[in-house]
């Protein structure tokens, strides 16, 4: 019987030639100082395009939603040219590829940050109990800068023009980064969102930031070209949202009538998102678990099987099986990865892990 992970999906907004999208990972290998990916990015992608989707590393639309170092950007022509070849390469081998626009608001340094800046978020709220990757290693966060309301306003118009770019850079489609603790999440979450302005206080003040980037990025690009990424209840980079049913269930229905390409939803703490959403939720619906529970190919079929989800992601395993669509249909075992290597610089476990011979 051929597991449901394999089977093409014909979606409202999206057509694959499986279920198996390959879920973002950061792999910090372009330069930093002009945020232009390396030029091994476009063979790194174009080995892994038989999944069904690639949803690219977090790209940042604006110099100060840029994390760690080596993570490119989408802002300049010098990023949109090498983009292309990257895109050109998975288009080559059949694939498809979505940009993710990724502001990570608290979550960077001034070692970091063009000109040594604060970083920015909606309040400043410092992260304590956990460490920032910088060129100096590993260091403590500084207390981020609130943005002003201008500012915020300027943050959506980033993510719009991020977004044409990565059409004009032969994307897809562009995923909204809205989880995981960053810029967006840290709007939705009541303790990092301490605003009075129109950007915080209530729900609607506190959903607005994410509301706005999608319409706003749809708008630029067509919603059938937009995707969007939660992960409801995920205590990842201090996050505590104290009703996460209530506020994801109203983000859903604010953007559920737009049309996007798909919902990606993290399966993360005790509220079953997936569950959840998945009959609020109208188009195509991506799985993933980010390490809360085992990410195995039997994970992923019973979620598909349980109508939970149409598409499911898997991260780390895309990074030591570049065929890993072919792994799951022939049942072939599964390389290890180096994990000191995930974030490391050149060749050596990026694009050196075998593919299955023939």
């Amino acid at each position: 019987m051929t597991s449901p992970l394999l089977l093409p999906y014909d979606g409202p907004r999206l057509t694959l030639r499986n279920r198996i999208a390959m879920a973002p990972m950061t792999r910090n290998r372009a330069d930093d100082a002009t945020g232009v990916p390396s030029p091994l990015t476009a063979e790194y992608y174009a080995q892994r395009a038989t999944a069904g989707l690639i949803v690219s590393e977090g790209i940042w639309p604006d110099a100060l939603g840029k994390g760690e170092p080596g993570v490119p950007g989408l802002v300049t022509d010098a990023q949109v040219a090498a983009w292309r070849e990257v895109t050109g390469a998975v288009h080559a081998e059949g694939g498809t590829i979505f940009a993710q626009l990724w502001h990570v608001g608290r979550m960077s340094h001034p070692l970091t940050l063009p000109g040594g800046a604060t970083p920015v978020a909606p309040s400043a709220v410092r992260i304590e109990s956990e460490t920032i990757r910088t060129t100096e290693g590993k260091v403590p966060h500084v207390t981020p800068r609130a943005l002003t309301t201008a500012e915020v306003e300027a943050v959506v118009a980033a993510f719009a023009a991020a977004a044409r770019n990565a059409v004009r850079a032969g994307f897809d489609g562009v995923e909204v980064h809205g989880a995981n603790g960053y810029l967006i999440q840290q709007f939705l979450a009541e303790n990092t969102n301490r605003r009075t302005d129109a950007y915080g206080g209530s729900l609607a003040g506190r959903l607005r930031l994410a509301v706005d980037v999608v319409e706003a990025v749809a708008a630029a690009v067509g919603p059938e070209r937009v995707g969007l990424r939660v992960s409801p209840d995920n205590p990842e980079n201090e996050i505590a949202e104290v009703d996460p049913q209530g506020t994801y269930r109203a983000l859903v229905a604010a953007l559920d009538p737009l049309g996007l390409a798909y919902l990606h939803v993290i399966e993360r703490g005790e509220y079953g998102a997936l569950a959840d959403l998945r009959p609020r939720w109208s188009g195509t619906l991506i799985g993933n678990f980010n390490g809360a529970a085992p990410t195995t190919q039997r994970a992923g079929e019973q979620v598909l099987d349980a109508g939970l989800a149409d598409v499911f992601s898997f991260g780390r395993l895309f990074i030591s099986n570049p065929d890993l669509p072919a792994r799951f249909a022939s049942g072939a075992p599964l390389n290890d990865y180096d994990t000191a290597l995930v974030h490391a610089a050149g060749r050596e476990g990026y694009v050196d892990y075998p593919a299955l011979a023939g």
